[in-house]
């Protein structure tokens, strides 16, 4: 279902974004209309160095604190789509990378993607951050599939 609405957003997006453009640039002229274009790309490269900045020392606090890095590599992600996002001309698109720069909205969105996520630790280094929810899965491995070079 959602490969089909891939092509209709990707088609939709541009006209959507012209339209916005057509109305802003009645509300307020052509040349402040471009500045703002220009402008909003000039901000969404200072966000992402900004914000990025604070992702890597999450992750390597979160590195030190023997925690998987989880929701500060989802974060990383998502700064820089936003960056992305608010590098492409067009006010629509601004709109959904100023979303994606707040905290709250990144929150929300890793608190729905980790309803999906299993979490496996295969380093037994201790337990899953997240407790089973569900059935356990269980991977059965035959004698040869698996073999371990020295003793624990």
């Amino acid at each position: 279902m959602s490969r089909r609405l891939i092509p209709l957003v990707l088609l939709l997006l541009p006209l959507a974004e012209i339209a916005c453009f057509i109305l802003v640039g009645r509300r307020i002229g052509l040349f402040p209309t471009l500045s703002l274009v220009v402008l909003s790309a000039v901000a969404g490269l200072v966000l992402m160095r900004v914000q990025g900045f604070g992702v890597i020392a999450r992750l390597r606090q979160s590195g030190q604190e023997g925690r998987a890095p989880g929701k500060e590599v989802l974060d990383a992600a998502m700064i820089m789509i936003a960056g992305i996002l608010l590098f492409i001309p067009g006010f629509l698109t601004d709109i959904l990378g100023l979303a994606l720069f707040l905290p709250p909205v990144r929150t929300f969105l890793w608190n729905r993607l980790i309803r999906n996520v299993v979490v496996v630790d295969i380093a037994g280094t201790g337990p899953s951050p997240r407790p089973e929810t569900g059935p356990r899965r269980t991977i059965d491995l035959d004698e040869g599939d698996f073999h371990r070079d020295k003793p624990r």
